[in-house]
């Protein structure tokens, strides 16, 4: 039990957060539906529902992920923030379609729905709530990539650096965007639908919002699907290779591996050196590079293997132009 809790404290605090807060949202929109009828209501109360028991699920999975290596799970429990984020996306596919059906029906069956005031209220008060919640994973994102940003900067920084970010920072940045968008959506729908008696138009809205949410679960489905095959970080393979070809000593890289484990990076080095150097140089060349790059961000362990200087060089600098023909 002590070493659950220890873990739980190490889990992702974005998810935690937006899970707390969806929570609050879910019951306050599940009680103006209840009154109101409202069809857009309806649909955001899914959508909340669904992010909060995500978010709840990528916390719990963020933080088990963390778990020490153990004899029979060498390679530790990395992945497992990936597999419980598969998980996660069938809840909020079930919500979305829930959604979808439920649009239709009000499109084909248009019905008035009453408590306009109640409803402007509660999806302004919770779109709010939402916009709070998206900032706050775009300031993670750029915590977690050690990046300094102010103001409209956060934005921006946030959106172009979204690929890097860990993957239930990622999740919750993409479905409170989803959310704040639908919540948007939802008001416009109840104050056109209200002074129009287009009544057909809350019904499209759930549809809308609800295409929103599938385009979520296709999106984190195909990233955690890699996650859990083991995939290669191009990005940081070339700045360690850019930092391994700055030793002195190190004539070549013939290969260079960085696999992602969840949220953490492992890094396999195969490098030539002079083949007359003795073992001790080249266990001291060994301690240098892997002191330096674990210090870079996520990396959690670095295997080095020699090789002899063949004359040949393997490796090729990405940030260096392409030869001229």
């Amino acid at each position: 039990m002590g070493e659950l809790l220890r873990l739980l404290k190490r889990g992702n605090k974005s998810a935690m957060f937006a899970a707390i807060i969806n929570t609050i949202i879910a019951v306050i929109k599940g009680v103006a539906y209840f009154f109101t009828g409202n069809v857009a209501m309806f649909a955001e109360t899914m959508h909340s529902l669904g992010d909060a028991a995500n978010q709840f699920f990528v916390f719990v999975g963020s933080a088990l992920s963390k778990k020490a290596p153990t004899e029979k799970f060498p390679n530790g429990f990395g992945r497992l923030v990936n597999l419980v984020l598969l998980g996660a996306v069938l809840i909020v596919g079930i919500m979305a379609f829930e959604t979808i059906q439920e649009g239709y029906h009000h499109v084909i069956h248009p019905t008035a729905s009453g408590g306009f005031v109640i409803n402007i209220s509660v999806l302004a008060i919770s779109t709010i709530l939402e916009t709070f919640v998206l900032f706050k994973a775009m300031k993670e994102i750029l915590h977690e990539l050690d990046i300094q940003a102010n103001g409209l900067n956060v934005f921006f920084k946030s959106f172009a650096n979204l690929g890097r970010a860990k993957p239930a920072t990622k999740l919750v940045f993409m479905e409170d965007l989803v959310a704040t968008l639908g919540g948007l959506l939802a008001i416009a729908a109840v104050v056109i639908s209200h002074f129009t008696q287009y009544h057909q138009l809350e019904g499209i809205a759930s549809i809308l919002i609800g295409i929103m949410m599938f385009f979520v679960v296709g999106k984190v489905f195909l990233d955690n699907a890699a996650g859990v095959i083991g995939q290669a970080d191009e990005e940081m393979e070339h700045k360690i290779g850019s930092i391994v070809m700055a030793d002195p000593d190190v004539k070549d890289i013939q290969s260079i591996t960085v696999i992602k484990e969840g949220e953490d990076l492992h890094v396999e080095l195969e490098i030539e050196v002079d083949p007359k150097i003795t073992v001790a140089a080249a266990d001291d060349i060994k301690d240098r590079l892997e002191e330096r790059i674990l210090t870079e961000k996520g990396i959690v362990d670095v295997t080095i293997e020699f090789d002899e200087e063949d004359g040949v060089m393997t490796w090729k600098d990405p940030n260096e132009p392409a030869p001229e023909r």
